[in-house]
């Protein structure tokens, strides 16, 4: 909660306590409320509590708001308080009132709206991507989504846990393997078979070289099954250190990477098996074996084990997030593509069949992404004719603009990512608007650096300043809200405006003035600025720029 919205509450609580003293603090703690207006002439902030107290005083609102301002306008915090129908309080502070952020934000400095301990443990999984190729736009929307979202959450004070779940078993593991050994054939210069070849990239190619260099013929010497072990082993290797590596390129980090050949080999998945045999919600039908899903609220029966023996995507599944909650998280987050609406039913279904509270699982579905350039789609790479990837595009945009741009819209909504736009160097891209705010300011810094740090700013009241020192005092309220709604687009839209007032009022004002007083008054608010815009970019994982 911010500072200033803490103090009005505690205000507005003991007014109401003094002047309704049949109503205990605990129950005022919950129910006073502080919002900015969206009007300024309805005041610098606004409380409904005379509204949420009618149930309990059993009166209407202006009687019980009347004398709530009358104790109010006690306050030395307020140049004015009113009342309007049908019972808001509109509160006009004092313009040194709004000044005490600043004080705030300096000494805090980078913790600056941090939240406190949550004892929660929260499993966030995202990206997951099959260990069989490139990351390419689907993967970046998702990965820069996940890892700001997790940013987040763990500085507003969650107990987080980022998670990468490589699906390192399967079919698709299975051609990787015979993709390898058929190139491997072909550098040996012997026949192979080209068809069989699933994954056609270049990499898949250069590894089968670097082993035949490594190893000459040795892996047509053992048997085809022993080989292909072989080769799946490495190509996973080979595709996930390259999945490292962007990833890495991107500033998105994983605590841990969770291989589903791991479920298997530790036997969690035929452990699930076992314990859902003996469930009443399953049975066998068709020579297949069958989950009872549509009993929770699932569209139709899923089936676990097909009838030629082989398991379904989601046996694994199951076990897995089964897994997360043995492994003693209270909450889990799959970050999932849009192709994936139709997983979340049956997986929360398996999840209560098993025992689990299924609202303890949130699923979030990012939509798909769109590349624009001049209006047109653009579907391919022009360097290697086949989807762009999160490295093409970082190499072309830059990391700052592409996460930026992927996070800056609500996940719900599809994205239509502006390549002419992200590759400008001007005030139309809001990542060099931004970037060129924190740079003025430490340029403004650099050359006078000299500002007091004290309990109020007497001098700062010109409009543009309190609507600085409102905007600031709002950050740690953001971050409560966008941990709890997963909005991050929000943090966007905030350090934008920060920058717009910023700019607007560096353009009005000398900052650097003739009365020094005033001088070290505006150095210090362009300080608390310049914190909490370096606090929120570093929230989305973009740089800040001490020069342009």
């Amino acid at each position: 909660m911010s500072e200033i919205t803490k103090s009005l509450q505690d205000i507005i609580i003991n007014s109401v306590k003094n002047t309704f003293n049949e109503i205990d603090e605990n129950t005022l703690s919950t129910l006073v409320m502080v919002e900015i207006p969206k009007d300024k002439v309805h005041g610098d902030y606004s409380t409904n509590i005379a509204m949420r107290l009618t149930k309990i005083l059993h009166k209407d609102p202006i009687s019980i708001a009347t004398p709530i301002v009358e104790k109010l306008k006690e306050s030395d915090t307020f140049e004015n308080v009113e009342l309007v129908k049908p019972g808001f309080i509109n509160l006009f502070l004092k313009k040194d009132s709004l000044s005490r952020v600043i004080k705030t934000v300096i000494t805090l400095d980078k913790n600056y709206g941090k939240g406190e301990a949550k004892p929660e443990k929260i499993m966030v999984e995202y990206v997951s991507a099959n260990p069989t190729g490139d990351l390419h736009l689907g993967h970046a929307r998702g990965a820069a989504y996940g890892d700001t979202l997790t940013r987040v959450m763990s500085f507003a004070g969650y107990n987080i846990l980022r998670e990468y779940y490589v699906n390192d078993a399967g079919n698709q593991i299975e051609v990787l393997g015979k993709s390898l050994l058929e190139r491997y054939k072909e550098a040996l210069g012997l026949a192979f078979d080209f068809d069989s070849i699933g994954y056609q990239g270049k990499d898949v190619q250069v590894l089968a070289a670097k082993i035949k260099d490594e190893d000459g013929d040795k892996w047509l010497k053992v048997s085809e099954k022993e080989s292909l072990e072989h080769f799946k082993d490495v190509g996973i290797k080979l595709e996930l250190d390259k999945i490292k590596r962007d990833l890495d390129l991107y500033r998105v980090s994983f605590d841990h990477y969770q291989s589903e050949r791991e479920l298997y080999s530790t036997l969690k998945v035929e452990n699930t098996l076992n314990f859902l045999r003996k469930s009443p919600y399953t049975y066998e039908k068709d020579g297949a074996f069958w989950l009872k899903t549509t009993e929770f609220g699932d569209d139709k029966d899923r089936v676990l084990i097909k009838s030629d023996g082989s398991l379904t995507y989601l046996t694994p599944d199951i076990s897995y997030h089964k897994d997360k909650f043995d492994r003693g998280y209270d909450k889990l987050i799959d970050i999932l593509g849009a192709d994936h609406h139709g997983y979340i039913a049956r997986l929360k279904a398996s999840l209560e069949i098993l025992g689990y509270n299924p609202n303890n699982l949130e699923v979030l579905i990012i939509q798909i992404v769109r590349l624009m350039e001049n209006g047109e789609e653009v579907k391919m790479s022009k360097r290697t004719g086949n989807a762009v990837t999160i490295r093409e595009l970082c190499e072309d945009v830059g990391v700052d603009v592409a996460r930026y741009f992927f996070i800056s819209k609500p996940i719900d909504s599809h994205l239509d990512f502006d390549l002419s736009l992200a590759r400008k160097q001007s005030a139309d891209n809001p990542v060099y608007y931004i970037q060129y705010a924190y740079a003025r300011i430490a340029s403004i810094l650099e050359k006078d650096s000299e500002f007091e740090i004290k309990d109020k700013y007497s001098l700062l009241t010109n409009e543009k300043e309190i609507e600085i020192l409102k905007h600031l005092d709002s950050f740690p309220k953001l971050i409560e809200d966008v941990a709890i709604s997963k909005e991050v687009n929000k943090i966007c839209n905030y350090v934008y405006k920060l920058a717009q007032l910023f700019h607007s009022y560096y353009n009005e004002v000398r900052i650097i003035d003739e009365n020094k007083d005033l001088t070290k008054e505006r150095l210090a608010l362009v300080k608390a600025i310049s914190i909490v815009i370096k606090n929120a970019l570093n929230l989305i994982g973009v740089e800040i720029k001490e020069k342009m």
